[in-house]
């Protein structure tokens, strides 16, 4: 294995992890600005008021989006196998 092939292989794997993270961590994150936005709207300044929506939301986007993901990594540690002797 050559360095192009080391880096091509770490460049896949970051964008793996980004795909796999991103659906929750969206969901979270529009969960959280909505609640932020109707904070400041009415001025109501308590922590606890959006950890449960965004923590509710992070489980749901996990469940709707669990085949792809499982899918994903599968696909991606299925490549990373088979490629294995074609590296030695």
């Amino acid at each position: 294995m050559d360095a192009s092939e080391a880096i091509d292989l770490g460049r896949r794997a970051i964008i793996i992890a980004l795909l796999i993270g991103s659906p929750v961590l969206l969901a979270g994150m529009a969960v959280g600005l909505a609640v932020g936005l109707l904070q400041a709207l009415t001025q109501i300044q308590e922590q606890t008021v959006a950890f449960v929506p965004k923590l509710v939301a992070m489980v749901l986007a996990l469940t709707f989006c669990m085949p792809w993901l499982l899918n994903k990594m599968l696909e991606y540690t299925r490549d990373l196998y088979l490629n294995i002797p074609n590296n030695l």
